[in-house]
């Protein structure tokens, strides 16, 4: 019986000896299965990200030099307009009263200039006549010299008058104006995009020009003006391409290029941006003015460069130095190839990353090499993590 006790014990012991052996291959199994990528060539494209509104390249603000009632619209929201096209009127009736007004005073001016004309050539003639008759006595020289002042003023009388008509004309063609004004014309091509009056409402242009319309020249050619934080404006130059897609066409992506970079700051809230244009052609009309756009600016574009995973520079594996003890001294980075199922350290020089791939600009690595961005059983610790306790 006591034999059967103390063989009982050494198999027990033995089949814990197995199992904590098993488990110690097994862990040490596993700190040697690795998750790797393999290095190719692909496109890397750096870009920055911004945010922004659709516009029309060109909008015009019509507006009216004169007050009244509005008498007339012809224009509304989204019609086609031509230059020279009328889209309101404003009651003309006042104004033709004050050019009719203004053309009979310059008809009355034009009267009176030529009964001053008149008296200065009579004037003119007695003066003319009196050199003679003082000579020979038959007038004395006090009438010469009345007859002399008499010609003077009515020179200057005649001089008055051409200068009042000079103004007559003036007033006449200021009424004239005036009343061409009441007639509100599109000064372009365009589409009206915003009309803000009504059959009878009442401008006034006494202080500030109302604006009655606003037209926009061309939709076919559109305009996103990007908002870009001043760590980003750097990198942001004439003629880059640009990317930008709206929420009213979900997974519809537009393109445009960069056409100007503003070089006024926007301060908000101590943010300081700045207002990049990008042009983008709408042909079909569907980018309408006041979307808007999530940009994104391409600064940096790098085809057919060899790439690695971001994360395969942040692999160490167990025992490796790691943090700025662990790179090269010469300031390249540290990869680690999987040959011969084990990890091996490769240096290698780096450039543009696009947030996910970066690119290698020297070293030892090629393409089809197999790079480690991680550890098979930590990539697994780090998803989910189940209870071990069922529920």
């Amino acid at each position: 019986m006591r034999n059967r006790r103390i063989f009982g014990l050494i198999a027990v012991a033995a089949v814990a000896l197995l199992a904590l052996g098993a488990t110690w291959l097994w862990r040490r199994s596993g700190t040697d299965q690795f998750v790797t990528a393999t290095v190719a060539k692909s496109d890397l494209v750096r870009s920055i990200a911004a945010t922004g509104a659709v516009n029309p390249v060109t909008t015009v603000q019509v507006g009216t030099y004169v007050s009244g009632p509005i008498q007339e619209i012809s224009c509304d929201f989204n019609t086609k307009v031509a230059a020279g096209q009328r889209c309101a009127l404003i009651d003309p009736r006042p104004y033709q009263i004050a050019l009719d007004q203004a053309r009979a005073n310059l008809i009355a001016a034009q009267a009176q200039l030529d009964k001053d004309r008149a008296s200065l050539e009579y004037a003119r003639s007695v003066h003319e006549n009196d050199r003679g008759l003082v000579e020979q006595g038959v007038v004395s020289k006090e009438t010469a010299d009345n007859d002399r002042s008499a010609y003077e003023q009515a020179r200057a009388t005649v001089a008055l008058d051409e200068a009042t008509i000079a103004q007559r004309k003036s007033a006449l063609d200021a009424a004239q104006v005036n009343l061409d004004y009441t007639d509100i014309v599109s000064p372009v091509d365009g589409v009206v995009v915003s009309r803000n009056v009504d059959v009878g409402q009442t401008v006034a242009a006494s202080f500030q020009t109302p604006t009655l319309f606003l037209i926009a020249q061309d939709l076919t050619q559109m305009q996103v003006d990007a908002s870009v934080s001043e760590s980003d404006i750097g990198g942001v130059k004439m003629g880059q391409k640009a990317s930008f897609t709206v929420e009213a066409y979900a997974g519809r992506t537009f393109e445009g290029r960069v056409s100007q970079l503003r070089q006024a700051p926007i301060t908000v809230q101590n943010v300081v941006t700045y207002d990049v244009v990008i042009a983008v052609a709408n042909p079909d009309l569907s980018l309408l003015p006041g979307m808007t756009a999530n940009v994104h600016i391409v600064t940096e574009e790098h085809p057919e460069v060899l790439a690695v995973p971001l994360l395969a520079l942040r692999f160490h594996p167990h025992g490796a130095a790691s943090g700025p003890d662990g790179e090269p001294a010469d300031g390249a980075k540290r990869v680690w190839v999987l040959r011969d199922g084990a990890p091996e350290p490769v240096s290698v020089q780096v450039g543009i990353d696009d947030g996910t791939s970066i690119e290698v600009t020297g070293g030892e690595l090629k393409p089809g090499d197999q790079v480690i961005v991680d550890r098979a059983g930590e990539r697994e610790s780090k998803g989910a993590r189940r209870s071990p306790f069922p529920i």
